[in-house]
């Protein structure tokens, strides 16, 4: 288990939707497939989605992760399956954990332009995104095509004009691409955001000791 891929992770977990108000379809809870790029290793992850959770889901050699959160950013867990090692553990933030990190995101400003092209089916607008912090820019794409429940993730993208179809994912300075492949309205599966019975619940502390040091 490599430290980058649960550092973007759990960026991800918190940038894998959005919302816009002006859109032609409306989703209310449903699947969203999207790919992210890590350390040149293209990862497929589906994020089923509610109105107050979301849970990203996505396999890493022998490991399934699940990163189940809410909308209001007050909860986070990490599940890790391991069937060769029969091990299930559940790293438990608390909310002081979890606004520690998002803190650590950066405060992106957004510059529109006139740049159009067509992602996935998706018909998207290039936003041109700035780190204050370090003026790096980035390309964003967004779409005005759909809307998506306004979660955790709306303090990042929220101003960005409309749902980021191609975009990053940013944790401990990393930045990684995220794309949006296809999103379908659907009943989330029956207790899908709980914490299975069978999981041996741990803290962040001891989930970071295990997978080598802290967040950084």
């Amino acid at each position: 288990m490599k430290m980058k891929l649960f550092t973007v992770a759990m960026g991800l977990a918190f940038t894998a939707t959005a919302f816009t108000a002006s859109a032609q379809k409306a989703y209310k809870q449903g699947l969203a497939i999207v790919s992210m790029n890590v350390m040149g290793q293209a990862i497929d992850a589906k994020s089923y989605f509610t109105v107050d959770s979301a849970a990203l889901e996505f396999a890493t050699g022998p490991a399934s992760i699940k990163v189940i959160t809410d909308s209001k950013s007050t909860f986070m867990a990490f599940l890790v399956d391991i069937p060769v090692a029969s091990r299930k553990i559940a790293a438990v933030a608390t909310p002081a954990e979890i606004e520690e990190e998002t803190g650590k995101f950066p405060k992106l400003t957004f510059a529109p332009t006139t740049e159009t092209k067509v992602i996935n089916g998706f018909n998207c607008k290039k936003v041109v995104a700035t780190n204050p912090q370090d003026n790096k820019t980035y390309d964003i794409w967004v779409t005005n095509d759909i809307s998506l429940p306004l979660g955790a993730n709306s303090k990042f993208y929220e101003k960005a004009g409309g749902v980021p179809v191609q975009y990053y994912s940013f944790q401990n300075g990393q930045a990684a691409q995220v794309t949006l492949k296809s999103v379908t309205e659907q009943a989330v599966p029956k207790g899908y955001f709980r914490i299975p019975a069978d999981f041996d619940r741990i803290t962040m502390e001891e989930f970071n000791a295990m997978r080598g040091g802290g967040g950084n």
